[in-house]
């Protein structure tokens, strides 16, 4: 591990990142200098700026996975490199993102009704009452339920 690398990691650790999006950080600094072939402290903004329009014109990429890339560059820059000067513009998305569509509670009722084991359904009321995630939910304990 580069030491570049190691305080990146060690800063975002500090920082109490999840170790998700620390993978994220790196895998997108880390795919630019491969593009590069130079260190990241050796990159000019521009490249990036550059190589983040390349993201979505050329290899297709979403405007998510370019606006993560963003992210990370500035993390390094501004953080890792103290190099508060620095700034990326990401290309816009280019169709509108839509929004979920709301269930009536009629349709809400219908599906807590499909469930037939009470302990499904209760479970599956939990999740949709909190709004939770599929990572939250499977991170749910009994401790965590107040009854009252």
């Amino acid at each position: 591990m580069t030491e570049l690398r190691r305080l990146m990691l060690q800063a975002m650790t500090v920082r109490g990142m999840a170790r998700r999006t620390q993978q994220s950080y790196v895998s997108a600094v880390r795919r630019v200098t491969k593009h590069y072939r130079r260190s990241p402290d050796q990159i000019t903004a521009d490249e990036v700026q550059s190589y983040l329009a390349r993201m979505i014109e050329v290899e297709g990429l979403s405007w998510s996975t370019c606006s993560i890339a963003a992210n990370a560059w500035r993390f390094l820059y501004h953080v890792t490199l103290g190099r508060n000067d620095i700034e990326f513009i990401v290309p816009l998305p280019r169709q509108p993102q839509r929004l979920p569509e709301i269930l009536s509670s009629e349709e809400v009722t219908r599906l807590f009704d499909a469930v037939a084991h009470p302990k499904h359904r209760l479970v599956f009321e939990t999740i949709y009452a909190c709004g939770l995630r599929v990572s939250e939910a499977t991170q749910l304990r009994m401790r965590d339920i107040d009854r009252d």
